[in-house]
């Protein structure tokens, strides 16, 4: 009986961290998805109040799903290449 119990919780043990290995990449994504998010959301505060030498720019970055993954995922290159694509298109 009490070889039972090591073996199910062995198997309980196991299972368990299977499981935390199979949501360790979603979870990485939507904690990098909520911190592009927050970086685009900043960038677009910056750029609505952007005042160089008395000229007003008013940039702004689009923030959805897409452009956050992006900022997130490759931080401040991410953010300067969506401007560029904002900026030429």
């Amino acid at each position: 009986m009490n070889e039972q119990y090591f073996i199910y919780g062995l198997v309980g043990i196991i299972l368990l961290f299977i499981i935390i290995k199979l949501l360790k990449w979603p979870m990485k994504i939507i904690l990098n998805g909520i911190i592009g998010l927050i970086s685009l959301y900043i960038v677009n505060i910056i750029g609505a109040n952007l005042n160089i030498i008395g000229l007003n720019f008013n940039f702004s970055l689009p923030i959805n799903p897409i452009t956050s993954l992006i900022a997130g995922f490759l931080g401040v290159p991410g953010i300067i290449a969506i401007a560029i694509i904002v900026f030429f298109m």
